[in-house]
Parts: structure tokens; sequence; C-alpha cells
């Protein structure tokens, strides 16, 4: 519900900003300008994993879930150029609570919980005249992910009988970037984003004499919407 909406005030922030682009200028975005955003982010995973295996033994039609969570974004742009800006997205911890299906019981079971931090720098290009109130962007770059504070889940535990640990492998990986900057003043902005990450994780749960271990896809969409100052 919470992803619906911020698309929909995206496309509405979008299309009002397009209809007021020939109107007079507000702001300029010129190099050496830094733009600061901040806003709700949601983590969206697209999510995928191999079959799990119990000591190596693979377990049919196995296979994990990662949840969404919404927490404090910040985004940072600093112009190199008219045109062309550095990106930085950066957050408070996201935190996800993971499912597995089919693990030892029919079904899907909480499996566990982790949280991560997505640092993520991407190169940005600004089509527009730097004097346009309307300014979209799109970037590339790389995310590096943190995963931190794995637990696992009492129901799993409980299944297994005893108490475990879950450890996940931080990643490296591509980023995609669309957003746009709408000019309120010639200081203030509202802003709408969001980015394609590829984060590919390897996840091991240990338990006394059993191991689990599967491969996880989260490629996650990231939607952010807020309000930024030019600096």
């Amino acid at each position: 519900m919470l992803k619906q909406k911020a698309l929909s005030l995206a496309v509405h922030v979008v299309l009002s900003g397009a209809l007021l682009v020939g109107t007079t200028a507000a702001m300029a975005y010129e190099s050496g300008d830094v733009i600061v955003r901040a806003g709700a982010a949601t983590v969206e995973p697209n999510d995928d994993s191999s079959r799990l295996t119990l000591n190596g033994a693979g377990l049919t039609n196995s296979r994990a879930y990662v949840d969404s969570d919404t927490q404090l974004g910040l985004t940072l742009t600093y112009m190199l150029t008219n045109h062309l800006g550095l990106g930085l997205l950066a957050a408070t911890p996201f935190k996800h609570d993971i499912k597995a299906k089919n693990l030892l019981v029919p079904g899907k079971i909480d499996a566990g919980s982790t949280k991560h931090l997505p640092p993520t720098l991407t190169l940005q290009y600004f089509p527009m005249d730097a004097e346009s109130k309307f300014q979209p962007y799109a970037g590339v770059g790389i995310n590096y992910t943190k995963f931190f504070e794995e637990d696992v889940a009492g129901e799993l535990e409980g299944v297994v009988g005893a108490s475990g640990k879950l450890k996940l492998d931080d990643s490296w990986g591509v980023v995609f970037e669309l957003g746009m900057d709408y000019a309120l003043t010639d200081r203030w902005v509202v802003n709408a984003a969001v980015w394609y990450l590829d984060i590919d994780t390897d996840a091991k749960f240990n338990f006394p004499g059993a191991e689990v271990k599967t491969k996880v896809e989260v490629d996650p969409l990231v939607y952010m919407v807020g309000i930024g100052y030019k600096f």
C-alpha cells in the first residue's frame, strides 16, 4: 500500500512538473551545487532463491522470501557540471523478516530477520537546461549492502529443536536510478526517485549438527518521495 501511494505521488509530481517546465525559472542547477534530500524510502524486494539445503541435501520445492521495509531515506547530489551529478543514497537501517518454504515442515515459516545498510553511489545525468524548475535525472552506479544483526526466528528454532545462528554475506552490485526534482523556491525542491539494486547474498543457518544454506537474490526496487534543499 505504501509503495502504491509513493508511486502515485511520484507520478503526480512528475506530471505536474512536466506541465510547468515552461514557466519562469525559480532556481538553477550548476556545477558545484549540492542538493540534499530526505523522505520515506521503501525497499521492495523482488526476491528469489535457490532450493534450501539441509547438510548439503536439497529440500524439494523449498525457497526463501524477504519482506519489505520503510525507513528514512537520505540522498545527496553534488553537481560536477550543469548536467552531471554524483549521487549518494543512504538511509536509516532497513529491517527485513525472512521466511522459508518447505523447510522441514510444509508451508511457510518464519526463518529469521536481518538489518542492512545500502550505501549507493551513482553518476547522474540531468538532461534539462540548468535553469529549468523541473529536473528529471537518470543514474547508474554501484551499491554495497552490509547485513548485520542477523537473527534466527523462534518458529524455525522450534521446528529444529535447537537455537541457531544466521549469517548473510555482504553484497556488491550494479544500480540503476530514475528521479526528479521540482523547484518550490530557489532553494527548496520536492523529489521522487526509484532505484533498482542488484543484491545477492548467501544465507547460512547453523544449528548443532545441522546447516541450512541457500543463495538469495534480493534485487529490490527502492522508492523514495521527499523534500530537498539546494546549497
